[in-house]
């Protein structure tokens, strides 16, 4: 059995390197001169490294194994523990979210409480709330039904954005996180479900490598025997049982296609095959996005930076949707007596700022900086932006629709292994390629038995 695999972003990496450990043949095309997809990391001999895409990885022990025979243990970097602390912007600065039951209800220290007194008694009263969600349920309905609008705007809102560079009136609780459906129906509370499975969550940590996170692209696609870059898929059509692909190096043919590239290539590939899946393939949304680093020197910057970032709640009208302290996440991200920022701009709740000029997002995302955390110089000392298009996936209805196409496509030995279908964070993309993996060595072993 011969598996082919369109793109070598950490899906269809993982997937190659997976399949070549259990003996199975497979050919893995990659359209662009470099693998990672998203992921893509830049250094400089100042010593900045910056993340243009993924800032880190979340994983537990059983992922730092798997890093661990790639040889990258050596390189990991795992976060400073003062990450933790979480700010969102409100009342004219930043503030730290609750970090626990004791300063939800009474607020941090010298701080007046981060949530008024009827979010508070909303929280409570959520233990007995028995309304469940309805079809369609976007997070930002799911969470007014439960708890309040304030939660929504100052919690929830700005944690979708960081997250999904999304909208909580677009996306969808079923989509996103389906567990607090499963806790409400059977526990009656999500907040009683986040308490009876405490416990059994498994410990995951934050980390990145020394080099920043395109190491792990690297390292898979230099054990790789049968990777192709540059060598873009121009067409596939069904084969006897398989498929043929035709890049430009020529035509292969292969018993399982797996697409692990974005819904635009996809659709285009799959045209002709199954239009049905193309059209709602071509229909999702993946807003623009802007990333911007800064560089300041340490002593012109009074705010001490105690946290993994700050966001911005679209309530409060900020340019930026939010700003990564990249040098306080991880050590060696800049010289010692520098700060790095890596801000983002854009996303579904503000799409027409990423699309400013260059100038333009450089001198708001400068008065920003400045004005919130207390920066005294009137420019970076470095500084630089990059720009994507085509961001992050929505999990809104128009993705919810491609789920029982894709589903039905698997009759057509036609697979997806992708960020916009079953999970978008890293540790999902690797997790579903692992199954993946997994499902067809059991299958090859079947059909040689």
């Amino acid at each position: 059995m011969t598996i082919g695999i369109i793109g070598a972003g950490i899906s269809g990496l993982t997937l190659a390197w997976e399949l070549q450990k259990r003996g199975i043949d497979y050919h893995l095309w990659e359209a662009r001169s470099e693998p990672g997809g998203y992921i893509r990391s830049q250094q400089n001999p100042a010593g900045y490294v910056r993340e243009l895409g993924p800032n880190s990885l979340l994983g537990d022990d059983t992922l730092l194994a798997w890093l661990d025979e790639l040889g990258l243990t050596p390189n990991l970097v795992f976060a400073n523990p003062v990450s933790k602390a979480r700010f969102i912007f409100r009342d004219g600065k930043y503030r730290a979210l609750p970090s626990g039951p004791a300063s939800l209800l009474f607020g941090r220290i010298g701080e007046p409480s981060y949530f008024s007194w009827k979010t508070k008694w909303a929280i409570v009263r959520e233990l007995s709330n028995k309304t469940t969600s309805p079809p369609g349920e976007t997070l930002g309905q799911f969470f007014r039904r439960r708890f309040t609008p304030e939660l929504v705007d100052y919690a929830v809102g700005p944690f979708v954005a960081g997250i999904y560079a999304g909208d909580p009136e677009q996306l969808l609780v079923s989509e996103t996180f389906p567990s607090l459906i499963a806790y409400e129906r059977e526990y009656g509370s999500v907040l009683r479900g986040f308490i009876k499975n405490q416990s059994s969550a498994v410990r995951k940590q934050s980390f990145s490598f020394t080099d920043g996170m395109q190491m792990l692209p690297n390292a898979l696609a230099s054990r790789l025997t049968n990777l192709s870059l540059n060598s873009p898929v121009q067409e596939i059509r069904r084969a006897g049982n398989g498929w043929a692909v035709k890049s430009v190096s020529g035509t292969a043919t292969v018993d399982q296609l797996v697409l692990a590239t974005g819904t635009d290539a996809a659709a285009r590939l799959v045209a002709t095959s199954n239009p049905e899946l193309a059209r709602s393939l071509s229909a999702v949304n993946y807003p623009y996005m802007t990333a911007v680093h800064s560089v300041y020197k340490r002593a012109d910057v009074s705010h001490p930076l105690n946290g993994f970032g700050g966001l911005n709640p679209k309530k409060e009208n900020r340019f930026c949707a939010g700003h990564i302290w990249s040098s306080s996440l991880f050590d060696g991200r800049c010289p010692a007596d520098e700060v790095l920022f890596t801000t983002f701009v854009g996303g579904s709740q503000a799409p027409h700022n990423a699309r400013q000029p260059d100038e333009v997002i450089y001198g708001n995302v400068h008065r920003e900086l400045a004005e919130s955390f207390g920066i005294s110089a009137s420019s970076p000392v470095f500084r630089d932006i990059f720009r994507w298009e085509r961001a992050i996936p929505q999990y809104d209805a128009k993705l919810a629709v491609l789920k029982p196409l894709v589903a039905a496509a698997e009759s057509d030995q036609l697979r997806v292994c992708a960020n916009w279908y079953g999970g978008l964070s890293l540790s999902d993309c690797i997790g579903k390629a692992l199954a993946m993996a997994e499902a067809m060595g059991a299958k090859t072993l079947i059909n040689n038995f």
